[in-house]
């Protein structure tokens, strides 16, 4: 457990950093995540090599440090952005929110999540743990009769993102996944939701506001 205030980070290492993180970006679009390499990127961002290993230590690390400004965006929104996401809608409604945004941000950051794993690693390590404590808390706030909402927590968690990770673990290296098994997830996460509180809703109105 680190103690104290984390060590701020120096000015020139913050303009390094954000400088190989906005070439990386600019070379994915270009011709995906296979042109980025350490040398690479240091060559384009005009930099060391010695800067990025420093930085990244690994190829693995330059797509985790994107994953994680990215997850720190998203979690933004979840926290202090416009309802139902964000606060302001009931339980519901952010619960299928969440879960919607959630499917759509993995599905953008496939090919990075999949980039992101060390050759050691099979199962791409994403962090689900904002997904727990967050559905959690909805959870809590509605009017469910079970007997354990930390163990309904979970499960909702794995439902939500395990199709996900085992996609990432077993897929070849993608840069997209198809509009049609994306909306497909989301409507079957909406679904389980629907279903969790009672909920009746007309097929072909996913995505809409739920009536209790």
């Amino acid at each position: 457990m680190q103690l104290g205030k984390p060590r701020a980070e120096r000015a020139d290492a913050r303009r390094n950093r954000l400088r190989l993180l906005e070439v990386a970006r600019e070379m994915m679009a270009e011709h995906g995540t296979a042109n980025v390499t350490m040398d690479s990127l240091a060559e384009r961002a005009g930099l060391g090599k010695g800067t990025v290993f420093r930085r990244f230590g690994t190829r693995a690390g330059i797509f985790k440090a994107l994953l994680d400004e990215e997850a720190h965006r998203f979690q933004e929104q979840v926290i202090s952005g416009p309802p139902p996401l964000g606060p302001g809608a009931g339980p519901v409604e952010r619960l299928i929110a969440y879960g919607r945004v959630r499917i759509e941000f993995l599905i953008a950051n496939l090919a990075v999540a999949q980039a992101a794993m060390e050759r050691d690693i099979r199962a791409p390590a994403v962090e689900v743990d904002m997904t727990q404590m967050h559905l959690r808390m909805l959870l809590g706030q509605a009017d469910l009769d079970v007997p354990d909402l930390d163990i309904l927590a979970t499960q909702l968690s794995a439902a939500l993102e395990g199709p996900l990770l085992l996609y990432l673990a077993s897929a070849p290296p993608v840069e997209t996944l198809d509009a049609e098994p994306a909306r497909r997830l989301a409507d079957g996460w909406q679904t389980l939701v629907e279903r969790l509180f009672g909920i009746d809703a007309p097929r072909g109105t996913e995505g809409d506001a739920p009536q209790r």
